[in-house]
């Protein structure tokens, strides 16, 4: 069996693209989503990348509707399903074939009641649980005890439908995730950006439909993100590529090898507190020093806003001209307020 653990990017996207998609059960949409997600990273560690395909792939990353093409996965050139449940007894061969007697795979995972582990329990082929129905139809003595049971392949067989591979790992190397800031690696004046989507190993397309060589990551800039209908630091991170794909907002594509973490992650507009206070009161971010490599941040204090809204590229005119006292900070000495 293979085992796998979602994080928080995960979770968010599984049930945000449930949300979009508009279906009635939330929870049974999100567990399935879920375990595309697991049947996913298990392809990603065993078969050729060029040999199957995720239909559900941007769907999900970006949680957009599904394009509903009937199956998952191709895999080999076969038509793979992939069936979530908590109960087992939905993976009886009549139950998977009443369910999906179209492909020709389906693959059995299993969930945890929080959704914190799946399992990939198996794959079986249709026309063997189709025949293992018509036999339980057919005979007559007692016919739990010899063929009430699961019909399913061990997961790693599934690499025999395929050529001779050796096990392979084609995961991301990259260090990023959603939300991460960054900037641009050895640029004499970097800005800070923000992670938006990190693309898979295989999809390297970079800048005008060039191929890259490396891989992808997908970075957008606050004063474009700032532009937007929404407070978009008020989005969870897996979100992000979700609401920049719907508002069009502009997204830069560069080789993970040309990214750093900035040392300074702060820009105008974010909410912010000071360490060492004891009650610490929000303050927001008015201006940075050189931005992503700069010590310093001036910060204003929320309750000197009385609620207005300000565009965060004139705050500092802003506190300027209304007399609004700020503090500068080391950025070392700040944190982020958590939106969520």
């Amino acid at each position: 069996m293979y085992r796998f653990t979602p994080d928080e990017i995960d979770h968010e996207r599984a049930h945000h693209q449930a949300v979009i998609q508009g279906v009635d059960d939330l929870d049974v949409k999100r567990i399935g989503n879920l375990g595309e997600l697991a049947f996913e990273q298990f392809c990603r560690e065993y078969l050729p990348v060029e040999m199957w395909e995720w239909k559900n792939e941007e769907a999900i990353r970006r949680c957009n509707p599904e394009s509903f093409s009937g199956h998952d996965f191709e895999v080999f050139g076969y038509k793979v399903d992939v069936k979530s449940s908590r109960d087992v007894s939905a993976f009886l061969p009549e139950s998977l074939v009443e369910r999906d007697p179209d492909d020709d795979i389906v693959v059995m995972v299993w969930h945890r009641d929080n959704e914190d582990s799946l399992m990939l329990l198996g794959w079986e082929r249709l026309e063997t649980l189709k025949s293992k129905v018509e036999s339980e139809a057919e005979y007559s003595g007692e016919a739990p005890a010899k063929l009430d049971h699961l019909a399913a392949r061990p997961m790693n067989e599934l690499i025999d439908l395929g050529p001779n591979t050796a096990h392979m790992n084609q995961k991301p190397e990259n260090p990023f995730s959603p939300g991460d800031r960054v900037m641009k690696a050895g640029d004499d004046d970097p800005s800070v950006g923000v992670v938006v989507e990190v693309m898979p190993p295989e999809k390297n397309i970079g800048a005008y439909g060039q191929s890259i060589d490396g891989e992808a990551v997908k970075v957008a800039f606050p004063s474009a993100l700032d532009n937007g209908p929404a407070e978009w630091r008020e989005y969870h991170p897996a979100i992000l590529a979700s609401y920049c794909d719907d508002q069009d907002i502009k997204l830069w594509t560069y080789k993970h090898e040309n990214l750093a973490f900035a040392p300074n992650p702060y820009a105008p507009g974010d909410r912010v507190f000071k360490t060492s206070h004891d009650d610490p009161n929000t303050a927001i971010v008015v201006e940075c020093s050189a931005e992503a490599i700069g010590d310093q941040v001036t910060v204003a204090y929320l309750g000197d806003f009385e609620e207005e809204s300000i565009w965060p590229g004139k705050l500092a005119e802003h506190c300027a001209e209304n007399g609004i006292k700020c503090y500068t900070y080391e950025h070392a000495e700040l944190e982020f307020v958590e939106s969520m």
